[in-house]
């Protein structure tokens, strides 16, 4: 007998049935292995903000808050002036430009298809990136508007009309450029910004205009604008995983 027929005859001696029953626990038991080396590497959610933080660029953070100084020592040498305070528009317009290169750095750096495919979601990537520019610059605007009310005597009134809701109003335009269904640059979303900012300029320095919006209707406005803003960042955080997809159609266009 060769030993391709002890091979045949072997088969044929030791024919191994398959257990249904066997391959279900075994199955079973590779899942909850896998479970249990995935929970030991996986990162807590304030991990991943942690996380986060460190990929995030603080030279925004010290260039927005170089900003409000510079603001700060404007207002405190040019108190009496009234187009000076009108101008604090233009500067909550860059105040808020200067987040935009990074919300948009995962775009202009390709690494979206990246984050895509991490464990965390790409919603998730955004909303953690949201969440730590917002806890930020709400810290900055509220303790620059403390210093400028109660070092400089300025009005809240004033902080709210000429910082505030030019400051929400650009950050609207800011996010519904993000959440836009087309694929647009940052360089989209500054220029829009810019052109906001012209035109809160020329309101606020025309009087015929500017008298007439009495406070509550400012507050109205104000309002608004921060109901727009959480639209826009709600309507961010549900369509941003087609980003990725837009993103490649943009760079094929």
């Amino acid at each position: 007998m060769n030993l391709e027929e002890k091979l045949v005859a072997y088969k044929k001696l030791e024919r191994i049935e398959p257990s249904e029953t066997k391959i279900q626990e075994a199955v079973s038991k590779s899942e909850q292995v896998f479970l249990a080396a995935e929970q030991k590497e996986m990162l807590s959610y304030h991990e991943f903000l942690w996380a986060q933080l460190h990929v995030i660029k603080k030279k925004w953070w010290i260039f927005q808050f170089l900003l409000l100084l510079a603001l700060w020592h404007v207002l405190a040498f040019e108190q009496e002036s009234i187009y000076v305070q009108r101008g604090m528009g233009i500067m909550a317009t860059l105040f808020v430009i200067l987040i935009i290169p990074e919300l948009w750095r995962n775009r202009s750096s390709q690494s979206m298809e990246i984050e895509a495919v991490s464990y965390y979601s790409l919603r998730q990537v955004y909303a953690a990136r949201m969440l730590l520019f917002g806890l930020t610059d709400i810290f900055l605007v509220a303790a620059f508007c403390q210093m400028a009310s109660v070092g400089l005597h300025v009005k809240l009134a004033e902080l709210v009309v000429q910082f505030l809701f030019p400051l929400s109003v650009t950050s609207c335009i800011c996010f519904g450029t993000l959440c836009s269904k087309r694929c647009f640059s940052e360089a989209v979303a500054i220029a829009l910004c810019v052109v906001w900012s012209a035109v809160w300029l020329c309101v606020v320095l025309n009087e015929n205009i500017y008298e007439r919006i009495t406070f509550p209707i400012w507050l109205g406005l104000l309002g608004l604008a921060f109901i727009c803003l959480g639209v826009m960042v709600y309507r961010t955080l549900k369509y941003c995983n087609g980003y990725l997809e837009m993103f490649f159609d943009g760079i094929e266009a």
